[in-house]
């Protein structure tokens, strides 16, 4: 078959496209963050931002990962550029990052076309969108050495069934012990540049106002509650970009036979707001744990 590669269109403006100088910034991240590789930890949520920004929170998400556990990495991030109504799979071969290639699992993207759920983006649209990207290089690190393929899913603007749906369609490949999750959202994008200016008074400042909206989300999110975080984002419209693929991910966490929790274990804001001219970007980083012996009591 015919290679094609996902050229790492973001390095040299996102991040560093120096693999050396990338390579020290990741492991210095990781070392930061101090934690050990988790063999229960089965996925992500990952911010996907400029590393100058999201790099550090992100390590909290990556650090967990023990790569001797896992031969397939599933990428679910949203869509800011390309609309569909669907969820989109790559036509690339590699996906390609300064740390080194990524194979795409050809196999499981012929095996999801086939089901007539997704649609195929084409090159220009996937070298587009940073929000998978943006992982990239922290999956290459950390699974140096250990062979892995990747499974890239654009999640695209989705109705609750959609979301539904998809999470039920993927609940199979969570009963796989080979396979992990890393999905892609940044939390509240805040300020008039984002049309978002929601502040309660009564938390203090604004930037505390923030954070309270984003870790009444995050709550919900580790309840395993789909239809709650819905009801959440239609009552606080919280500009959670990643609003879609957590969606998925909480109804195929619903959906499968392991028991899985998620956990969030870092929040930062890209600056503290105090006024009404100021803005800012949340980043949070959760681990999902569910043991192989976890399964739910029915």
């Amino acid at each position: 078959m015919e290679k094609i590669v996902r050229r790492a269109a973001h390095a040299g403006s996102w991040y560093t496209d120096d693999a050396t100088k990338l390579g020290e910034e990741l492991d210095g991240w990781l070392r930061a963050a101090g934690l050990a590789k988790n063999p229960d930890v089965r996925g992500v949520i990952a911010p996907h931002a400029g590393y100058s920004y999201s790099g550090r929170c992100a390590a909290f998400a990556f650090g967990n990962i023990d790569p001797a556990q896992f031969s397939r990495v599933f990428l679910l991030g949203p869509s800011h550029h390309y609309y569909t109504p669907k969820c989109a799979l790559t036509r690339a071969t590699v996906y390609s990052t300064p740390l080194g290639d990524l194979p795409i699992d050809l196999e499981v993207v012929d095996e999801l076309q086939a089901t007539g759920k997704f649609e195929l983006m084409d090159l220009h649209a996937d070298e587009a969108e940073h929000s998978m990207e943006m992982h990239i290089p922290y999956l290459a690190k950390v699974f140096h050495g250990w062979p892995v393929k990747i499974v890239p899913i654009l999640v695209g603007s989705l109705n609750s069934e959609n979301e539904a749906m998809y999470g039920r369609l993927l609940a199979k490949y969570v009963d796989d012990p080979k396979n992990f999750f890393s999905v892609s959202s940044d939390f509240c994008h805040w300020g008039s540049r984002f049309n978002y200016t929601y502040y309660d008074k009564k938390h203090g400042a604004i930037y505390k106002s923030i954070e309270t909206l984003d870790r009444m989300g995050m709550n919900i999110i580790e309840t395993g509650d789909a239809d709650a975080f819905k009801r959440y984002l239609r009552e606080f419209d919280n500009t959670i970009c990643g609003r879609h693929p957590i969606s998925v991910c909480l109804h195929m966490l619903r959906n499968c036979s392991l028991n899985v929790k998620i956990n969030f274990l870092r929040y930062e804001q890209s600056s503290q707001c105090r006024s009404m001219r100021d803005s800012s970007v949340s980043y949070a980083s959760a681990a999902a744990k569910g043991g192989k012996g976890q399964v739910k009591r029915k």
